[in-house]
């Protein structure tokens, strides 16, 4: 005997995102005009189910070497207002999506939230 009240909150639980930390936080240095400035981000993936979450744990190492890069390639401008930092989280998605479809054939993220960034 089925219990619809169980089927659907299963069926709604598939539905609900998945928020995989990447832990530890990004560091590194960014700039190239003289002095080196620090950044520091706290990054989460938005993943939409837990099969996905299995490959994007196997992947980590690509994703953060990926993100990495960027952020060293960035200058104050890339990072002085809401809108620039808006860019650069787009593009990180952009980026961690390549890396998967590359790797899996599909991106397997479908958003990258910045849960703290910090520039000095």
């Amino acid at each position: 005997m089925a219990f619809p009240a169980l089927a659907e909150k299963a069926e709604g639980e598939a539905l609900k995102p998945i928020y995989y930390a990447l832990v530890p936080a990004l560091v590194g240095n960014y700039g190239s005009n003289g002095k080196l400035k620090y950044y520091k981000a706290d990054v989460a993936l938005r993943i939409g189910s837990p099969a996905a979450e299995e490959r994007v744990k196997h992947h980590e190492p690509l994703i953060r070497n990926q993100l990495v890069m960027l952020f060293s390639q960035q200058s104050d401008a890339t990072l002085g207002s809401v809108e620039a930092k808006e860019a650069l989280r787009q593009e990180a998605l952009r980026q961690v999506q390549a890396v998967l479809s590359q790797e899996e054939g599909q991106p397997l993220v479908d958003d990258l939230l910045f849960n703290n960034l910090i520039i000095q």
